[in-house]
């Protein structure tokens, strides 16, 4: 796959839920700076972490708008709606950046506001 077709694909395996095939888009040393999460090394620190997802929230959509495409460069614009456990809703815009080298996603970062992701920690 093609650096666009990886973040299609991460995409798609987010919106389906599917965080075992959105794990294998990622490097066995891949590095994440992920805005709630923290600093994430390893691929099976990653699947370990991503296993809370299905409890996390009722309900999660990540809608890509823009993808920007530079060698093995990538970054995604999307949008976030989502429901927390408790029912809360969630609306935030997101901003990804990615390296992606031989196919695979070795670094992520996203920005986005945490506002409202507050809700999570009442849940």
């Amino acid at each position: 796959m093609d650096a666009r077709q990886i973040l299609q694909k991460y995409y798609e395996y987010a919106n389906a839920g599917d965080w075992d095939r959105w794990c294998d888009l990622f490097a066995e040393d891949q590095v994440m700076d992920e805005q709630l999460a923290g600093h994430i090394e390893g691929l099976e620190v990653l699947r370990s972490m991503m296993k809370g997802m299905g409890t996390m929230y009722r309900v999660f959509r990540n809608e890509p708008v823009h993808f920007l495409v530079d060698g093995e460069k990538a970054a995604a614009v999307s949008h976030l709606t989502a429901v927390s456990a408790s029912g809360e809703p969630i609306e935030a815009e997101v901003m990804n950046f990615f390296r992606i080298v031989d196919g695979k996603i070795a670094y992520m970062a996203n920005y986005h506001d945490t506002v409202p992701f507050q809700v999570l920690s009442q849940d």
